[in-house]
């Protein structure tokens, strides 16, 4: 397998989405000469929805060996710097009395917080001009089996050609048999100016979600926060969950304004910090969470799905972001080593690598919500429930980014040379 592929074996590759997983992918796609790169995106600009983007350790590494680090770092709430941080700081509050924390979750880093439109401008600031298409959604594709290339068919009337498609958007025509399964959940977002908040007798900003992420609960309910923009915003999300709508139909719409009356009265009654928290948020959003059932492939031919298309996911471990970092990590690392002759090998060294380790962040970050809200197997049982947490999070230093690409690139290898027999 050559290291280098020759003009020749020019390799192109389309990606559907403008997303954070898509824009990494391109980005780390474009610094390969022999690779020819486009990304499309339905709208007419990259763009988020969604307040707040948290990610933890390992991505941090995988945006240090891309040299992405220093700019990430101007973004971020603090500079990350490895120390040992807070990762969320658990307590019970669904008392009109002071609550009291029953589980102080840390690791190195902490949790590292950015707003999510200052997150993605760094993956678009650092693309090159050439390779953003806009106002170009995917109507259909359709694969030769001859030569494995794919011809893209947009709603405008243009097409395409690649040689690989990956493709992020979960809501693509081209996804229905992938279905998101609406989880019984609710959340309310909003965010909150620190100037907004009482000031203390040394005249300043004074709530404890402003110094450390804030996990708030109660029985099927509790309350995110943590502070963002170099500590200027609150970043607020709350959560009510409803278990038996679990794979319901949702009717109406997954993300409208509402309320702010809404927000305050489904937590009305608790402790005296969340509540004055909410009073202040001005414009909060409704949101129907979904997520994805467990997928059994992540390839079909030369088309190959990732980020949310692949584990869309509840955001109760903060790893939605993070998750369609390592695919764009792992998929760039094999198809910068491919040509259109072995490509498939490459992506299937991608499933094998990511389609398990993905699949258990998306079962476990619904299971984590469960144990925020007393509806696990652990109840109210703080002593086991705390240490349950925090295993929660064993997956992040399981392995090292390096080791997965490793990993990767000799799947790929022992695939080629399969393939030849």
């Amino acid at each position: 397998m050559s290291s280098n592929p020759s003009p020749r074996q020019t390799l192109r590759i389309a990606i559907c989405g403008g997303g954070i997983g898509g824009l990494c992918l391109a980005l780390a796609l474009s610094r390969h000469a022999h690779l020819q790169v486009d990304i499309y995106e339905a709208t007419q600009r990259f763009k988020e929805i969604g307040a707040g983007v948290m990610i933890w350790s390992r991505t941090w590494r995988i945006l240090e060996l891309m040299g992405l680090a220093p700019a990430f770092s101007l973004v971020a709430h603090a500079s990350p710097d490895g120390s040992m941080g807070v990762g969320f700081n658990f307590r019970r509050s669904d008392s009109s009395d002071e609550g009291f924390q029953f589980h102080l979750a840390e690791m190195p880093y902490g949790c590292i917080r950015f707003h999510r439109a200052d997150f993605l401008d760094v993956f678009v600031d650092h693309l090159p001009s050439n390779v953003a298409h806009f106002g170009k959604r995917l109507v259909s594709y359709s694969q030769t089996h001859e030569n494995a290339m794919v011809t893209l068919h947009f709603e405008d009337g243009d097409t395409a050609i690649c040689d690989v498609l990956a493709q992020e958007e979960r809501n693509s025509t081209l996804l229905r048999h992938v279905n998101p399964v609406w989880t019984g959940i609710i959340a309310y977002r909003g965010l909150i100016d620190i100037d907004k908040i009482p000031k203390s007798k040394l005249d300043e900003p004074d709530h404890r979600a402003i110094r450390t992420p804030m996990m708030y609960c109660g029985p099927s309910k509790h309350v995110v926060s943590y502070s963002i923009c170099r500590g200027n915003i609150i970043n607020v999300v709350t959560f009510t969950s409803a278990s038996d709508k679990y794979g319901v139909p949702y009717n109406g719409d997954w993300v409208v304004e509402c309320p702010a009356q809404e927000l305050r009265q489904c937590y009305a009654g608790w402790e005296p910090e969340v509540v004055s928290l909410l009073e202040l948020v001005e414009h909060p959003t409704r949101w129907a969470i979904h997520h994805l059932n467990e997928l059994p492939c992540y390839i079909a031919g030369s088309v190959v799905l990732m980020g949310d298309a692949a584990h869309a996911m509840t955001p109760h471990q903060g790893a939605g972001a993070g998750q369609a970092i390592e695919d764009a990590f792992i998929l760039s690392s094999l198809l910068a080593q491919a040509s259109p002759k072995n490509v498939g090998a490459a992506l299937a060294a991608y499933e094998t690598v990511r389609l398990s380790a993905a699949n258990e962040v998306l079962r476990e970050s619904y299971r984590s919500g469960m144990m925020y809200e007393f509806i696990s197997e652990f109840g109210e049982d703080y002593e086991r429930l705390g240490p349950a947490i925090q295993k929660q999070w064993d997956w992040i230093d399981r392995t090292t980014p390096e080791q997965d690409r490793m990993r990767a690139l000799e799947l790929f290898k022992l695939n080629e040379q399969r393939s030849r027999l």
